[in-house]
């Protein structure tokens, strides 16, 4: 019998109490009342999958949204039994879910725990509670505080924090003292960004009328490598371009994207990439539902991918890690030479000092996380 395709799992809840003014995802505020039909739908679309993934061994699970602990924690841990019912879950699954501060409970927190659900993220975004305004946030500092204390208290060891900087506002003194306090509270993960405006979002539409002003490039990069210096020094190893971790505690799940493992997305607008094809789900909650109704599979676009888009794909999502990508690697998967294949892109980087080669293996410089989209560029 051959072994299993290892297969991460991802599962898209898109409530939430109020939209961020920064979020582009695909997310509603003031639906939560539609939960139930939503995650019936996502029950039947489990179903609906059952034996394409007969040979698929889950061994990551991610349940992001929007919110997911807004929404009343059974509609979570009965989709989390069905899909140990028919999928092929590892006995070693790390099982994640987003959160947001003032969510959470002792009770929903010990419901998650039972339902094998052994990582969660909690979304702090800032410190400063003029900053949590601004960005429009709901939750306080103490929330978010009083969260991760719940978090251990219910048996969470693997804790990841989000936080943004680059923010309109805030000073640098603000971005050590979001860092500092994640520090003192022990949080095994931290996932960093540089604010970005989205059109269609709330910041968005201020910056075309004029009434917002970004962060100056000097002091957004300065944020950046003042949080590379300070979790190093604190224990925490950069193992992706916005991503820092204890030692262990690096994120499984994300890792299955950034090495184009495969992986099945559930849900409204979920994207999937199964035996080189990249498919994504109807987008609205609506679209989504009434294919389920007719029982087919909610997809909305599929792409086969060619073989450039592999190799491509290897390339720039690999060099987002810290550990870059791996010339061995590279010929077992494309029976290739990176290095012929790639060797004016590679002299043209190495001179302009973004990335550097050590035997086997390409990486960005510390140059090239500043500037990694001119990197990325050259393998689209």
């Amino acid at each position: 019998m051959s072994p299993m395709t290892k297969t991460g799992l991802y599962i898209h809840v898109p409530f939430c109490s109020s939209k961020c003014n920064y979020c582009d995802f695909n997310s509603y505020a003031g639906r939560i009342d539609e939960a139930e039909s939503y995650f019936e739908a996502l029950k039947k679309e489990i179903e609906l999958y059952y034996n394409t993934m007969e040979t698929n061994l889950i061994d990551t699970i991610f349940i992001g949204g929007g919110t997911p602990s807004c929404v009343n924690q059974k509609y979570i841990n009965e989709v989390l039994n069905l899909c140990k019912i028919k999928f092929n879950i590892s006995e070693t699954c790390e099982i994640s879910i987003e959160s947001n501060p003032g969510t959470l409970d002792i009770e929903k927190l010990t419901s998650y725990r039972r339902s094998g659900i052994n990582r969660i993220s909690i979304g702090l975004q800032a410190y400063q509670s003029n900053l949590l305004k601004y960005l429009g946030r709901r939750h306080s500092t103490d929330d978010f505080i009083a969260s991760v204390e719940l978090a251990k208290k219910a048996g969470f060891n693997n804790i990841n924090a989000d936080v943004i900087f680059g923010i309109p506002e805030q000073t640098m003194e603000d971005w050590a003292e979001t860092l500092k306090v994640l520090v003192e509270l022990d949080i095994t993960h931290i996932s960093a960004y540089s604010l970005k405006i989205e059109e269609g979002t709330r910041f968005g539409d201020m910056l075309e009328r004029g009434e917002l002003i970004q962060v100056e490039d000097e002091l957004d990069r300065n944020m950046y490598h003042y949080a590379i210096d300070f979790l190093r020094e604190n224990g925490f190893e950069q193992y992706e371009l916005s991503n820092f971790a204890k030692e262990g505690y690096q994120c499984k799940h994300n890792l299955t994207y950034w090495k184009c493992v495969d992986y099945l997305g559930l849900g409204a607008g979920a994207h999937s990439l199964l035996e080189g094809e990249r498919f994504s789900n109807k987008y609205t909650i609506e679209s989504y539902i009434d294919s389920i109704e007719k029982g087919l599979k909610p997809v909305e676009e599929r792409y086969k991918l060619e073989f450039s888009d592999k190799v491509s794909e290897y390339m720039f999502l690999g060099l987002r890690l810290n550990q870059g990508v791996n010339n061995s690697e590279f010929k077992k998967l494309f029976g290739q030479d990176m290095f012929s294949i790639y060797e004016e892109s590679f002299k043209e980087l190495q001179q302009k000092k973004l990335i550097e080669i050590c035997g086997e293996r390409v990486s960005l410089t510390p140059l090239g996380l500043d500037l990694a989209n001119q990197v990325f560029m050259k393998f689209v």
